[in-house]
């Protein structure tokens, strides 16, 4: 992730202009390189870090889990589709600005020894491979039944668990027509196509949906389109493994960059401070990208488990490498080569990553292929892009510190 100067890829390489009487331009650069790290005390301020990072990471995770999954917990459908846009643009932020950003820095630092490394943009070429894999990988899992759901006729046991683990879903199934859908309703229509139009409609009343925002907070977008009963047996498999898939790259990009980010902050030097209260923003905030996305996904009865599982899991991340990195700080060189190649390669990965979910998952899905943000109206469209807007914004702003 991008970081002060003196902590830039955890390197400390100070460059010096020296004059020279019989140089032939009268300077030149000398580049010195600390392969060591600028921990300089502070332990009880280092410690605390762990545990406020890790409660700031719980808010942003598994807080909207929780109130996405229990109905005496639930929230008005303006705050999830406010969460869940601002979030999406808090990972291309991330993807851009933390990552990508950095890595170039990473493998292009001058302390690298003279190689390939330094003859080619590898961050670059990394993050497009990365992209290309994570391309390949949806597609195959769209084409196999990877998670082997069964396709039986006669067993609709897994299609009964999605529907009872989808509040959304439950909600609209118990949800009477209002009268609005009887002056739109068509006459010609079958009493068996009036029920679906029904069930599918995002206008029906839930109790805490937001007046005039379309109520589709699935992930993938469009997931009651996939999942309702209407649809076929094939593309509930289908849909439940791209959706798993999704959330699985999103979750092993943010959790490799959380790795990173606290073994940096364990050796800080004079800029601890001020590190440290931008990454408990930065780790809410991504938290919270993370964590509408799980809040909002449509999990089967039997993995009902998984959100919470996946949520622990990034906010555990950082809070462990920060306990790490300060139980090797006397070895721990994050100046040295070896880190600066492990740091920008997975930097790199990570960046691919994350520019992948955040452009096709999130912002292609929800603006074009979801048939209920099509459908809404300009203002609508316009308030989610404005909050997508908001949460790049945050993150490009916090890039200045950290």
């Amino acid at each position: 992730m991008s970081l002060p100067s003196a902590a830039v890829g955890a390197l400390d390489a100070v460059l010096k202009r020296q004059a020279e009487a019989d140089g032939p331009t009268g300077n030149s650069v000398l580049v010195e390189c600390d392969t060591g790290n600028d921990y300089d005390g502070r332990l009880g301020l280092r410690i605390s870090s762990i545990f406020v990072i890790l409660v700031g990471s719980l808010l942003g995770a598994v807080v909207p889990v929780i109130l996405a999954k229990h109905s005496k917990m639930k929230v008005n459908g303006t705050a999830f589709f406010i969460a869940k846009y601002f979030g999406s643009g808090v990972i291309i932020g991330t993807a851009f600005l933390h990552l990508l950003s950095p890595a170039f820095e990473a493998l292009n630092n001058p302390c690298l020894p003279d190689g390939p490394i330094k003859e080619y943009d590898f961050a670059a070429a990394i993050c497009l491979i990365t992209v290309f894999v994570m391309f390949t990988v949806e597609l195959l899992v769209s084409r196999f039944d990877i998670f082997g759901h069964s396709h039986g006729h006669g067993d609709n046991h897994g299609h009964h668990d999605l529907e009872q683990g989808d509040p959304v879903v439950s909600v609209r199934k118990e949800s009477p027509q209002t009268s609005d859908d009887l002056e739109n309703s068509d006459t010609s229509v079958t009493p068996a196509e009036s029920n679906n139009r029904i069930l599918s409609n995002p206008e029906v009343k839930t109790g805490f949906r937001a007046p005039g925002l379309p109520n589709d907070v699935s992930y993938p977008p469009g997931g009651q389109d996939h999942l309702g009963h209407h649809r076929e047996h094939e593309d509930d498999n289908v849909s439940l493994a791209a959706q798993m898939t999704a959330i699985f790259i999103l979750e092993f990009g943010v959790v490799f960059h959380s790795i990173f980010i606290g073994l940096t902050l364990a050796v800080a030097g004079e800029e601890f401070n001020v590190l440290y209260v931008v990454l408990v923003f930065h780790q809410t905030f991504e938290g919270l990208g993370l964590g509408s996305r799980l809040g909002s996904a449509r999990w089967p009865q039997s993995k009902a488990w998984l959100p919470y599982v996946l949520g622990l899991g990034y906010a555990i991340s950082t809070p462990i490498s920060i306990a790490i990195g300060l139980g090797i700080r006397s070895t721990l060189q994050p100046g040295s080569p070896n880190a600066l190649l492990i740091n920008g390669v997975f930097d790199a990965i990570s960046a691919g990553i994350l520019i992948y979910t955040g452009l096709v998952e999130l912002l292609a899905h929800e603006f074009m292929f979801n048939a209920h943000m099509r459908d809404a109206g300009l203002k609508v469209q316009m308030f989610a892009l404005g909050c997508v807007a908001v949460g790049a914004g945050l993150m490009a702003v916090l890039a200045v510190w950290a």
